[in-house]
């Protein structure tokens, strides 16, 4: 059994322009190395659990790893790049959706409901290799849709109810564009119609007004590169219109690229560096860390994106939050160094207040073993 939170320590964090200056603890839970991460209440009792991977930690001190399942392994990688949790076949308990490169399937794990032992696994559909999942409400009804980034397609899957019988789970699949679909995924309203779009490398596709039935136009408006997943789409300089945020999951720089309009109304796109000089931005999120109102960009480093040949491998890894500010980022440091004694956040991080204080938390695994960044609040 493994001993958890083998290393404790307070960080403060501070824009140099002057806001609030916070307290995080730095927690190591155990030396578990899977990319993917999440928190929900698995066992019913009230309190935010840690599932990564092949084990989940009860909270809320997460001293104890329970294994759930057996994850394959190909060399430094697990196949489980995304741990999202649902309560699948609508029996009241949390299940988990997962996927991985090697498996090329999306799959579910069914909570035992209190039981011992392994949860049982089922599969949603074989997909191609699976870069990472993405969650986003596609149709608007208010549940998300399972979106892979996954065998250079775009496709989403909508979950049926059953009634709480999980051999009546039934998913319908929506393809949205099949082929040319590259590494880099995201979703949000491009053009302002109140529908999400999907973003991908080469351009977007919009949303028609029945997303399960019609086609999805596409624009090729521009060529993003080898991206994040998600591409984050929001208005980063506050003028009405959506902009894109995405690092270079395996290479050197975080930007935003600008919506705008040239002498004829044709939607353009301007490119603008945010952090030029660090590598690896394949993980990111926006939530409000410092409670100000409006949310920040989280992010760091995946540690060995790839083992070998992406620039910037052997670089300090770390984990940061950055003010948006109206497009002048302002980069908060919360963790940097060694992946021996460091944080990265992985394939799959996740931002939650899991202690309940009212300030939420950051979750990051990766290679170099499972982190919780505690939000203190304020000093």
């Amino acid at each position: 059994m493994l001993k958890a939170l083998l290393s404790a320590l307070v960080l403060l964090a501070a824009p140099a322009s002057g806001g609030p200056l916070l307290q995080f603890e730095r927690l190591r839970i155990g030396d578990r190395t899977y990319e993917a991460a999440s928190a929900c209440d698995i066992n019913r009792d009230g309190t935010l659990d840690i599932v990564s991977g092949a084990y989940w930690f009860p909270g809320p001190d997460y001293s104890r790893s329970i294994k759930m399942a057996e994850v394959e392994r190909q060399g430094d990688y697990f196949d489980d790049f995304s741990n999202y949790p649902l309560d699948v076949n609508g029996d009241g308990w949390v299940d988990i959706i997962t996927g991985g490169w090697w498996g090329k399937t999306v799959r579910w794990r069914e909570n035992p409901k209190g039981k011992a032992g392994l949860w049982a696994t089922h599969d949603i559909d074989e997909t191609g290799n699976v870069e990472t999942i993405r969650f986003w409400d596609v149709d608007g009804d208010g549940v998300v849709e399972i979106c892979p980034n996954a065998g250079g397609n775009v496709s989403f899957y909508k979950r049926i109810p059953s009634g709480g019988d999980k051999e009546g789970v039934t998913f319908r699949k929506t393809l949205v564009k099949q082929g040319g679909c590259g590494h880099g995924l995201g979703f949000g309203d491009i053009n302002g119609d109140g529908r999400g779009d999907f973003v991908i490398p080469e351009g977007w596709l919009e949303a028609p007004e029945k997303p399960l039935e019609e086609p999805w136009p596409w624009h090729p408006e521009f060529d993003l590169g080898v991206v994040s997943v998600p591409v984050l789409v929001q208005d980063v300089n506050e003028d009405g219109k959506a902009d894109l945020i995405a690092g270079y999951g395996h290479s050197y720089g975080l930007c935003w690229w600008e919506q705008g309009a040239d002498a004829e109304g044709k939607r353009t796109w301007t490119r603008h560096d945010i952090d030029p000089d660090r590598s690896q931005y394949h993980d990111m999120a926006l939530a409000d860390i410092d409670n100000d109102g409006k949310p920040e960009l989280i992010t760091g480093k995946r540690w060995r994106a790839h083992p070998a040949g992406d620039p910037g491998l052997n670089d300090p890894v770390g984990v940061y939050y950055y003010n948006i500010d109206g497009g002048a980022f302002e980069r908060i440091t919360l963790d940097y160094g060694s992946p021996e004694r460091a944080s990265g956040v992985g394939i799959y991080l996740w931002v939650e207040d899991l202690d309940g204080n009212g300030w939420k938390d950051i979750l990051a695994p990766g290679k170099e073993g499972l982190y919780l960044f505690k939000n203190k609040g304020e000093l």
